[in-house]
C-alpha cells in the first residue's frame, strides 16, 4: 500500500508532505523543499532586516541566519497590517515556496482544480500563499499577505475585486 501511494505521488507530480521542510515565524509558516530553496527565497525578499542572507546561510551560525529571515518575514507581515490598518491577530499563514514555475502550476491544478498561469496566489480555504522562487519579490509577497489579512480580518470576506484593490494598494505603498 505504501509503495502504491509513493508511486501515485511521483506520477501525479504532487510533492509529498514528507518532502517539505518548514520554518515558523510569529505570523507565518514557510514551507520549502530544500535549504537552497530557502536561501534563494531569502535573497529574493529584500525587506526589513537589510539585504539577503544567501551568502551567510552556509556559515556556522545557521540558527542566527534563520532568525534574521524570520524577522524579515514578520516585519513585512506587520507592515502589511499597518498599511491596511488591520492589526487583529490571525492564525499563521502558510507560505508554500515552490522551486520553479512547473511545480507552482502543478500545485494550482491540484489544489484549485483548474488551469491558470498565475505568478502567485492566496487560497482562503487552505489559508496558504503559493509562490515560486524564481519569480517573487517583497511586493508580491506583501500583496499575497494582504489577501490573507483582508480575508481573515473582516467578518465577511469582501468581493474579490475589492480585496484585489486593497492588495494592490499594499504593494504600491509598501516602501512609503
Amino acid at each position: 500500500m505504501w509503495i502504491w501511494l509513493l508511486a501515485v505521488s511521483v506520477w501525479t507530480g504532487r510533492t509529498d508532505a514528507r518532502d517539505w521542510q518548514s520554518l515558523t515565524t510569529k505570523h507565518t509558516i514557510l514551507r520549502f523543499q530544500s535549504d537552497e530553496n530557502l536561501i534563494e527565497f531569502d535573497s529574493q525578499i529584500d525587506y526589513g532586516s537589510g539585504g539577503g542572507l544567501g551568502s551567510l546561510f552556509g556559515s556556522s551560525d545557521e540558527k542566527n541566519n534563520r532568525e534574521k529571515l524570520v524577522q524579515k518575514i514578520d516585519t513585512l507581515f506587520k507592515r502589511v497590517q499597518e498599511i491596511l490598518d488591520m492589526r487583529k491577530f490571525i492564525r499563521r499563514v502558510t507560505i508554500n515556496i515552490y522551486p520553479d514555475n512547473d511545480a507552482l502550476q502543478t500545485a494550482y491544478r491540484e489544489d484549485v482544480r483548474g488551469n491558470a498561469q498565475l505568478r502567485a496566489w492566496y487560497l482562503f480555504e487552505k489559508h496558504t500563499i503559493y509562490l515560486q522562487i524564481d519569480d517573487i519579490n517583497e511586493g508580491m509577497l506583501a500583496h499575497e499577505l494582504a489577501h490573507a489579512i483582508i480575508d481573515n480580518f473582516l467578518q465577511v470576506r469582501p468581493p474579490a475585486a475589492s480585496a484585489e484593490i486593497l492588495a494592490r494598494y499594499v504593494d504600491a505603498h509598501l516602501l512609503d
